[in-house]
């Protein structure tokens, strides 16, 4: 493997426009084990978002100029398709014909298996394990059972406000979107930071943004977990070398299919198992496309704030971004 940054090993790029080039598993476990940073915080079920500081919360409030407040969550998602095969409920509970008394109240209930494609969500680090293993090298059949997850549960994190990155690939490409199954690989980091005017670094929230829900307005649903944009394994070394807290796309962070083999995931297992840095999934993130370039520029204040439950895999949110 050639060495990249910090003498990281990194993977030879690929040409343009498929998920290549193909991973072996025993280059990926070398790869696994270079970006690790298992042992490294106290309060180990935080991850990452141990390296947001007091400090870099006051850093994300200087971008706040206009004050402008765009919403990255999807619309709750009762539909089965192509891209929703876990659909979400939603029904009432009262209708305010029961009581006799004033006011009269109307209530609903909803509930998701939040884990797929068609709600918007974070990826707490109990979420994956690889080879048996969490974060930090907890035994996944220890610390997750039918009771929920004794480590690395959602409630440990808390929220999150920091600097938030847009990585607008198809503004800076000049496309309207990427493909599905195409990789984005380190020169396509370089190229991005760039054309927009920013640069990626320590504590930072990194949005990825390959125009899924652009190509899907104009052209129809597909199957995400078949073919869709997203990181190549390549592109990791870069992001544990900028040491940033979170990772977040319009798809789910990695592309598919898969370039390594026997590894569906592998973005997935080496931003949270290896590194600790849980994931946003399923943005919409045209809307914040479209501000960040009437703006004229791609960093902002981020607020991430999922649901508080103890021993939760994660929990549906709806990330804000504040310009």
């Amino acid at each position: 493997m050639n060495s990249g940054p910090s003498g990281v090993p990194a993977l030879p790029p690929d040409a343009p426009g498929d998920n290549g080039p193909a991973v072996s598993r025993r280059e990926f476990d070398v790869l696994f084990e270079s970006v690790r940073t298992w042992g490294r915080w106290a309060a180990a079920d935080r991850g990452a978002w141990n390296r947001v500081t007091p400090g870099h919360v006051q850093r994300a409030s200087a971008f706040v100029r206009s004050g402008t407040v765009v919403p990255m969550g999807l619309p709750w998602n009762t539909r089965t398709g192509p891209d929703n095969a876990k659909p979400a409920l939603h029904y009432m509970s009262d209708l305010g014909d029961v009581a006799a008394e004033e006011p009269s109240a109307y209530k609903d209930f909803i509930a998701a298996d939040y884990h797929g494609k068609g709600v918007s969500h974070l990826d707490a680090l109990s979420h994956i394990a690889y080879r048996g293993q969490l974060y930090d090298g907890r035994a996944a059949h220890a610390a997750v059972d039918s009771g929920g997850a004794r480590f690395g549960a959602v409630a440990a994190l808390g929220p999150l406000v920091t600097r938030g990155v847009l990585l607008d690939l198809p503004a800076a490409l000049g496309v309207a979107w990427l493909e599905p199954g195409r990789a984005v690989h380190p020169g396509d980091v370089a190229a991005a930071e760039k054309a927009l005017g920013v640069t990626i670094g320590d504590g930072d929230a990194v949005l990825l943004r390959t125009g899924r829900f652009r190509r899907r307005r104009d052209l129809g649903p597909w199957n995400a977990d078949e073919a869709s944009a997203g990181w190549h394994v390549d592109a990791v070394p870069l992001l544990a070398e900028r040491a940033v807290a979170l990772l977040g796309a319009d798809g789910d962070s990695d592309v598919r299919p898969s370039p390594v083999e026997g590894v569906h995931s592998p973005v997935h297992a080496l931003a949270i198992t290896a590194m600790g840095v849980p994931l946003l999934d399923n943005l919409d993130l045209e809307p914040l496309s479209a501000a960040c370039a009437e703006a004229g520029r791609y960093a902002f204040m981020l607020v991430v704030a999922p649901l508080n439950v103890p021993g939760g895999t994660g929990s549906p949110v709806n990330p804000v971004a504040v310009l």
